[in-house]
């Protein structure tokens, strides 16, 4: 938690200097539950919530992004931003509402609703049609039935762990981390220095492409594996995974 509270600080930083130069406070505080495209970062415990709470005392609206991380994907929660018991005012969801079906939505309260009420027209040209709301109401209905958040979490665990294997064996894994089925595998060419190992991963994925397993890189240096596997990933799928990537570490290691 001390690490979360000081990460946090650093918003109240920023909002005092928005107050500084403005006269007034932050209009908005806007994350991901987890870091997706900085690198499957996972915030110190309590961050998102203490920053939620200096955002929303000086005024400003929290919103947070679940399209990569919601709908039980995490495991523990069905939702990410309950990982940092944080309540936020918006919630921004997107792909797998409709599971391929393009379908993206915004969640949040009617008085902050009420506000879009203010003479401006909002217009969306397939919002709200019934095929899509039928897809959505599908897809909640399997991942309820299916318990595709309780095997989010198994299947999270078992994997995360022969992550940890790997990495015990190949020194080019700097860090696994991550929560459920949203798992990050960070390479490094050196454990003190941290310097990213880009061109190994791109390498990586590339050679476990030609074996059939989809994998991508993302974070500012494009070295961390990441690892979003359709809900129904099974142990049996984790190991093809695993074993795959072990045979191109050690080519490419």
């Amino acid at each position: 938690m001390e690490a979360g509270r000081a990460y946090a600080g650093s918003v109240g930083e920023k909002i005092e200097i928005i107050r500084r130069n403005t006269g007034t406070g932050p209009a908005a505080f806007i994350a991901e539950a987890i870091s997706g495209c900085g690198g499957q970062i996972v915030f110190p415990e309590g961050y998102l919530g203490e920053a939620a709470q200096l955002v929303k005392a000086a005024g400003g609206l929290v919103i947070i992004d679940e399209v990569q991380t919601g709908f039980g994907r995490v495991g523990r929660h069905f939702w990410a931003y309950d990982l940092q018991n944080c309540v936020p005012d918006i919630v921004t969801l997107g792909k797998p509402i409709g599971n391929g079906h393009p379908m993206a939505a915004v969640v949040t309260t009617p008085e902050i609703a009420a506000g879009f009420a203010n003479g401006m027209e909002f217009f969306s040209s397939f919002g709200g049609n019934p095929v899509s709301a039928a897809v959505g109401m599908a897809v909640l209905d399997v991942i309820e039935k299916e318990r595709l958040q309780e095997k989010a979490l198994v299947t999270g665990h078992y994997l995360k762990q022969r992550l940890v294997e790997l990495a015990a064996r190949h020194p080019l894994i700097g860090d696994v981390r991550g929560e459920g089925l949203f798992l990050g595998v960070e390479l490094v060419r050196d454990h003190t220095t941290l310097e990213p190992a880009t061109r190994e991963a791109g390498e990586i994925i590339n050679l476990m492409r030609d074996q059939g397993v989809l994998l991508s890189t993302d974070g500012p240096f494009d070295n961390v594996l990441k690892i979003k596997p359709p809900m129904a990933f099974g142990a049996g799928e984790a190991d093809i995974m695993t074993d795959t990537l072990d045979a191109a570490l050690t080519r490419v290691g």
